[in-house]
C-alpha cells in the first residue's frame, strides 16, 4: 500500500545541478518526517536533509548552501535540488518517510547520481 519512488538521478559534471524527486503511495506523507540519504550499496546510508513535519528543514554540512530540500504533501512528492554538484556527492540517493508510530519507516529503492568530468 505504501511506496516510495525516487527519480531524478544522473550523470553529471562537477558544478552541475540535479533535482531528485520522490513521489509516494497511500498518503504517508502526511504527518511524517521525511529524509534524505546517501550511500553506496553495502554501506551504511548517511542522512543528507531532515524535512520534518513541522517544516523545520535541516542539512548535513558538507551540502548546505547546495542542496535544498523541500515537500509538496498535497502532490504526494518530496525534492531534493542539487546544485554545485562535487564528486564527493556521488552516491546512491534515497527517500525516507517515517509516519508516527512506525519507527522503522519506508524507503524508496535508491536513484543513482554520479558526478564526474
Amino acid at each position: 500500500q505504501v511506496q516510495l519512488a525516487e527519480s531524478g538521478g544522473g550523470l553529471v559534471q562537477p558544478g552541475g545541478s540535479l533535482r531528485l524527486s520522490c513521489a509516494a503511495s497511500g498518503g504517508i506523507f502526511r504527518n511524517s518526517d521525511i529524509y534524505w540519504y546517501r550511500g553506496a550499496p553495502g554501506q551504511q546510508r548517511q542522512l543528507v536533509a531532515a524535512i520534518h513535519s513541522g517544516g523545520n528543514i535541516e542539512y548535513v554540512d558538507s551540502v548546505k548552501g547546495r542542496f535544498t530540500a523541500s515537500r509538496e504533501s498535497t502532490k504526494s512528492m518530496v525534492y531534493l535540488q542539487m546544485n554545485n554538484l562535487k564528486p564527493e556527492d556521488t552516491a546512491v540517493y534515497y527517500c525516507k518517510a517515517e509516519p508516527p508510530g512506525d519507527p522503522l519507516g519506508y524507503w524508496g529503492q535508491g536513484t543513482q547520481v554520479t558526478v564526474s568530468s
